[in-house]
């Protein structure tokens, strides 16, 4: 599975993911810090990139189509539990789900929506 980690996501949660033999492209290691989110959006996309993120405002997006968001919203985040979640998420869901798929993982509930394949029915 190819993945865009944002420049919120751990570094080590990178390296776990490119550990599973992930494609993971990361905006820290890319340089790329501090990118509007229509740019890190627009990459994903392009790159038919799953996106991670903790920003909330990608969600605004869940109705175009594209090949994955997984959103970690939790109240006290910190590395250690942000990695926990994301890991439970590539985990729980599979590969070929992904596609138009928004998953918010919060510290007890995980929405789930398909807006995106919805749309295009």
């Amino acid at each position: 599975m190819r993945i865009l980690a944002d420049e919120n996501i751990p570094l080590v949660t990178i390296h776990e993911l490119q550990r599973q033999r992930y494609d993971v492209w990361d905006i820290h290691k890319a340089g790329q810090k501090g990118l509007l989110d229509a740019e890190v959006w627009a990459r994903a996309r392009e790159g038919g990139r799953l996106l991670i993120t903790t920003d909330k405002g990608f969600a605004q997006y869940q109705s175009i189509d594209h090949y994955g968001v997984l959103i970690i919203r939790l109240r006290q985040p910190n590395r250690h539990r942000i990695h926990e979640r994301v890991m439970w998420a590539i985990s729980h869901f599979p590969e070929a789900e992904w596609r138009g798929m928004v998953v918010i993982v919060r510290d007890r509930v995980v929405a789930v929506r398909h807006y995106a394949r919805e749309a295009n029915r």
